[in-house]
């Protein structure tokens, strides 16, 4: 069946217009997932309370107090938790204090390598090139220990966003090209120490506008493929992740790019083309190929005025909600996975952290540093969303 872009509309509309569980408990048991099938056909996405808490500092200060309602449902919207600093790993033992529904499955987001984000400023993380053993002890394995603290609790995890197709696309830079064993060692890492019977991982692949060109889709894959093998090929690994944090339409047709001049070198000019051209690729390599597509801040299209830029773009607008009806085969659900109002990067050409992207013509400023609440930002994803809220 394909999926358009009307009819992902209709679905996401009826589903957001179901009534909602309530009174469910946690689950009284042991969780054990099986990564050969799609866990979110039977799990929700957890809306948890750090992203609803920002939502709701949000509606006390709208400038449209208008919009109040609608800002409401956001917050009960399912969204990943980003656990980007080792400080950040309290959140995660704070929200699993609270009673989960057992229908819910917790989704994280892993992502604090050395040398983070070889290729980005506004991005980078705490830890440095070579302090691989502080990611090991003091960050991966204080996160496994957590989790098996928790075995009554389901996990989906998405594994550090940006890292392995940073080596394909930006092997030219030294900045890369130091972070390259720690990447490949430190996923590997994370794979093999996670990989616990309540868990389902996701290993990060970009997007179509990065791993989609005809040149990077074979080395992409075998990039990946590399280090699940590395780790022991986890049996709990489902596949990839793609568009986290993004703006790619799901399945636009024509894609978004389709137009310029170097189009004919990328034939994945939508998600759903890439998750299959690459997932054909995975599956050639030796791994699994499911997937879950990032559709929080993609509703609103041909804002970009490059394929490669992600910084804050003005005029994004929510997207379709989380829902494991996706029309495809491959991939599981569609996900949100960047919470819609924190802030990509600063717009502050001052700043440390200033990355020219966030300068460009089609980025919304002002924008303060990456991962803090830009109000403005928020109201306008809200207006821009499709469907509404």
């Amino acid at each position: 069946m394909r999926t358009t872009a009307s009819s992902l509309l209709a679905l996401a509309t009826a589903v957001a217009a179901l009534p909602s569980p309530v009174n469910k408990r946690a689950c009284d048991a042991a969780v054990k997932l099986d990564a050969g099938s799609n866990i979110f056909e039977k799990y929700n996405l957890h809306a948890n309370s750090f992203y609803r808490g920002e939502v709701e500092a949000a509606i006390a200060n709208l400038k449209d107090t208008s919009l109040a309602d609608a800002a409401k449902k956001v917050g009960e919207v399912g969204s990943f938790l980003w656990l980007d600093t080792i400080a950040n790993i309290e959140k995660l033992t704070t929200e699993l204090a609270t009673d989960i529904p057992c229908d819910n499955i917790f989704g994280l987001v892993i992502y604090d390598l050395p040398g983070r984000d070889c290729a980005a400023k506004a991005s980078n993380g705490e830890l440095a090139v070579g302090e691989l053993p502080r990611y090991k002890t003091e960050y991966i394995d204080v996160i496994a220990g957590i989790l098996k603290e928790h075995p009554n609790q389901a996990f989906a995890l998405i594994i550090e966003p940006d890292s392995l197709p940073n080596l394909v696309t930006n092997s030219d830079l030294k900045a890369c090209q130091d972070s390259e064993a720690g990447y490949e060692e430190g996923v590997a890492y994370a794979l093999k120490e996670l990989n616990l019977d309540n868990v389902v991982m996701y290993i990060d692949a970009g997007h179509g506008g990065w791993l989609g060109w005809n040149d990077n889709l074979k080395p992409g894959a075998q990039g990946l493929a590399k280090v699940y093998k590395a780790a022991g090929s986890p049996s709990q690994v489902r596949g990839i992740s793609t568009n986290i944090a993004g703006w790619n339409s799901w399945d636009e047709t024509p894609g978004e790019f389709s137009d310029a001049s170097d189009a004919q070198w990328n034939k994945a000019q939508n998600e759903k083309l890439y998750t299959e051209m690459f997932g054909a690729e995975l599956k050639s390599a030796g791994m699994p190929n499911h997937a879950i597509v990032d559709t929080g801040r993609n509703a609103v299209t041909g804002l970009r005025e490059e394929w490669g830029n992600w910084c804050n773009v003005n005029g994004a607008g929510f997207g379709v909600r989380p829902t494991a009806d996706t029309g495809s085969e491959l991939v599981d659900a569609f996900v949100w996975g960047k919470p819609g109002g924190e802030s990509d990067g600063t717009s502050d050409s001052s700043a440390t952290r200033y990355d020219s992207f966030c300068g460009k013509p089609d980025a919304f400023k002002p924008s303060p540093e990456a991962g803090q609440w830009n109000q403005e930002y928020f109201e306008m994803l809200l207006k821009n969303a499709k469907p509404k809220f």
